[in-house]
């Protein structure tokens, strides 16, 4: 289990946007991080008032920073990873959602599961395909790219 101060030497996410509270299963194939949504982030205000429901935006994000961190922990290009040390390097950086399907609403105040899997490899690319848990039940199903590059790309 990594806590989110070990997540945060992996991701270069930080409050309000760093959506993986901790990862509970951490492999070179397969991660499994954990959110909880407060109640009181900026997005559910009006996501909807007196009803708040997790955007599907958030999810797609629990589960790319999730397999963010697993690209970091295991396929980066330098030894040692540190999010605040490391210069010179985007690792994790989505390239394309190839298929997004939301099947449940996903409520605050309780675990949200993103369990990614890697299905391909391709250089730089990552493939990956995941599942979003509340409650045991499977709230979203998605498949998506992510790419390592060059951080000047971001500048």
């Amino acid at each position: 289990m990594m806590n989110r101060d070990e997540v945060k030497v992996l991701l270069h996410h930080r409050e309000p946007y760093l959506m993986v509270d901790r990862i509970d299963v951490l492999t070179a194939h397969t991660v499994t991080g954990v959110k909880v949504h407060r109640g009181d982030e900026a997005y559910l205000a009006g996501h909807f008032p007196g009803a708040p429901v997790v955007p599907g935006a958030m999810l797609q994000e629990l589960c790319t920073q999730s397999a963010a961190a697993l690209i970091t922990k295991y396929y980066a290009p330098v030894e040692n990873y540190d999010s605040e040390q490391t210069k010179g390097h985007a690792l994790g950086v989505v390239s394309k959602v190839a298929y997004a399907k939301y099947m449940g609403i996903v409520k605050p105040g309780r675990e949200v599961f993103a369990q990614v899997d890697i299905t391909e490899r391709l250089g730089p690319l990552f493939k990956f395909k995941a599942r979003v848990l509340q409650d045991g039940r499977v709230k979203a199903k998605l498949m998506f790219t992510l790419i390592n590059l060059s951080d000047e790309h971001l500048l």
